[in-house]
């Protein structure tokens, strides 16, 4: 055994306390398993705009106390550096249900609490967006949430916010991960019973609001979050009860933050709490503004009357033993909700991941099951959240943001509707929710992702799998069927159909030689592709290359090559744009490396006359793609499309 992996292994051994990964290295090294020892110790687990996020295991490379209390110390560094007020600040701290996240959470907590930091502690499971929510809502400097959302159950990971609720992004990122890199050496391990840090973990939870009631922070903060929920469903006139649905938490923290919200939704007169500061204030006068008398409500409405769950999903399990992967993107993780469903005669399903800030919908129509993509549900509740924003008597004007490989179908729509326009961002809500923040919450009315990820910003500034079910909910009981108004928005907009795949790569070396194969497609290798197969190209965007060949003219008659989308040397994200031929009214096609999990994914987008056509055309590509990039044995396709090529 080389002597650097002995002594990586003595070093591990020297800062690590615990003793289950401390027995993990120990038995490495008496096995002499150096392959196992390097793929551990060697590479340091990377901090990226998604924070942490790996396998449960001892090493540097993997998520552990030890990384844990090591990230911590490097994120309170670099707060402390770059803010005066931070430790008055405080900080915000949640978990999921998922294993070792309280553990986790708490090594954290003490880190920050030793230095100096208020730590507001969320003591039950949180899903994900309460932590976006309560950072900016109760003017912390950073917010911290242990979660690995939707990953396999021994993966789990480490987000951080920023002080402005939204995700941290570049150089933020690279500025925490060199602050790490200079606080290697654990300041504390102390998480035991009766420890002044653990006391103290709770300094914050009692607090007086406004009118003298005191209450729990932790209440207080589930209250704020369920107000602005409410006042963004607000509306006047009579209100249609929510259709019988079954709902699926997948062994998630979903069930109990999906059940207040609808209580609240349907007693109507959810508690405030605090209140956070906007550049407009939350109304006051909840009842005499948005109250009983600006209504009509359904007679007996009650949450038991349209609300059934999934028995053998409904509490958190972290082995989430009923699916193969708890993402319900996956094919089959619906497949119990479905048959439960069916038991019932219900033929809605809503679902949410274990974090509950992505959402999931299905809808039986004519006897069959539809499981709706991500870009058919952000399509309906971009229209619906127009549409009800459009019938205000002074309707202003107002926009919407969605990521470079979504559908170009909300865009297509806003060109026949003066009052929205939709902005492309680069991929992932560490963009979309910074846009909407810049934008304004009362300016930006809503934002998606292809990939289940929908944001309400005037609740929070990233995606939200409980407000966007909500939302969802109450279009449902508006407009009725959601399958029925996706055909109508498609009869009167043109066919989009989205074909969206990925091949599992087995290393960067083995991605890398992909996207040298998809910038030679056209045979030259030339930043201005001509054809792809039998399609004529119009334009090409390379953001790796800081490249975009064919785009809008810039100026009069001066076409510029520069992306408008940012770029930064790592982001593998080509796009090609097909002129229309055939069946298809134009197509669009991506390829980009996943910045979380060994992905290489693929997003088609045809437009055509009908939903058969769009997919021909989408599946022709897709065909194209296999043969001329993805021949290669070590590339593990998505068994969901498998079939296609």
């Amino acid at each position: 055994m080389a002597s650097t992996i002995k002594d990586l292994a003595r070093e591990w051994l020297r800062l690590d306390q615990n003793p289950e990964t401390r027995t993990e290295i120990e038995h490495l090294l008496s096995s002499n398993n150096t392959e196992e020892l390097e793929k551990r110790l060697v590479t340091r687990i990377s901090f990226g705009t998604a924070g942490l996020r790996a396998r449960m295991e001892a090493g540097f490379s993997r998520m552990n106390c030890l990384t844990v209390i090591q990230t911590s110390q490097g994120l309170a560094q670099y707060l402390l550096d770059t803010n005066n007020e931070a430790r008055g600040m405080g900080i915000v701290i949640g978990h999921d249900a998922r294993h070792n996240s309280n553990l986790f959470a708490k090594h954290t907590a003490s880190v920050f609490k030793s230095k100096g930091f208020k730590v507001y502690w969320y003591e039950q499971v949180v899903h994900t967006p309460m932590v976006a929510f309560g950072t900016l809502n109760l003017k912390a400097c950073a917010g911290v949430m242990i979660t690995a959302s939707h990953n396999p159950a021994m993966d789990n990971g480490y987000k951080v916010y920023g002080a402005d609720g939204c995700q941290i992004n570049s150089p933020e990122d690279q500025l925490i991960a060199a602050s790490i890199l200079q606080n290697l050496e654990p300041i504390t391990w102390d998480i035991t019973e009766g420890s002044p840090l653990i006391e103290n973990y709770l300094d914050h939870k009692i607090y007086f609001t406004s009118n003298g009631k005191m209450e729990s922070y932790e209440d207080g903060q589930q209250n704020a979050y369920l107000g602005d929920l409410m006042l963004m469903t607000s509306q006047r006139g009579r209100r249609n009860p929510f259709p019988r649905f079954m709902y699926t938490p997948l062994h998630g923290v979903g069930h109990y933050w999906m059940q207040r919200a609808l209580e609240s939704f349907v007693n109507h007169r959810p508690l405030l709490g605090t209140v956070r500061v906007r550049s407009k204030p939350v109304p006051r006068d909840w009842d005499s503004t948005y109250g009983p008398e600006a209504y009509e409500y359904p007679e007996d409405e009650r949450v038991e009357n349209f609300f059934f769950v999934v028995e053998e999903q409904i509490k958190p399990d972290p082995d989430f033993p009923t699916v193969k992967y708890p993402n319900p993107e996956e094919k089959g993780t619906l497949d119990l909700a479905m048959a439960t469903a069916d038991k019932h005669g219900i033929n809605l399903i809503i679902a949410n991941d274990p974090d509950a800030d992505r959402l999931a919908v299905a809808e039986k129509f004519n006897g069959k099951w539809h499981q709706f993509t991500g870009d058919q549900v952000g399509t309906l509740l971009g229209y619906y959240i127009h549409a009800k924003r459009a019938r205000e008597d002074s309707p202003l004007p107002h926009k919407m943001v969605v990521s470079a490989v979504s559908s170009q179908m909300l865009a297509e729509i806003s060109k026949e509707e003066p009052s929205m326009t939709v902005e492309e961002c680069l991929t992932g809500f560490k963009w979309l929710g910074k846009r909407a923040q810049q934008i304004g919450w009362d300016n930006c009315s809503f934002g998606y992702e292809e990939a289940l990820g929908y944001m309400i910003p005037s609740v929070c500034f990233d995606k939200d799998g409980i407000a966007a079910a909500i939302v969802f909910l109450q279009m449902c009981a508006e407009a009725g069927s959601p399958y029925g108004n996706l055909q109508t928005l498609y009869r009167r907009f043109g066919y989009f159909v989205t074909l969206n795949t990925y091949w599992r790569s087995p290393n960067a070396q083995k991605t890398a030689a992909v996207f040298y194969k998809i910038r030679r497609l056209s045979g030259t290798g030339s930043k201005s592709p001509k054809t792809i197969g039998v399609y004529r190209v119009i334009r090409f965007r390379d953001l790796e290359d800081n490249w975009d060949y064919g785009r809008p003219h810039y100026g009069p008659g001066r076409p510029s090559t520069k992306p408008e989308l940012p770029t930064y040397t790592g982001v593998e994200m080509i796009t090609f744009w097909l002129e229309a031929a055939g069946i298809s009214k134009g197509i669009r096609f991506t390829v980009r490396a996943s910045g979380t999990e060994p992905k290489i994914k693929v997003y088609i987008e045809c437009k055509a006359g009908s939903e058969g056509d769009g997919f021909a055309g989408a599946s022709e590509v897709l065909r194209y793609l296999s043969e001329r990039v993805f021949n290669d044995p070590e590339l593990e396709m998505d068994e969901q499309y498998s079939d296609l090529v």
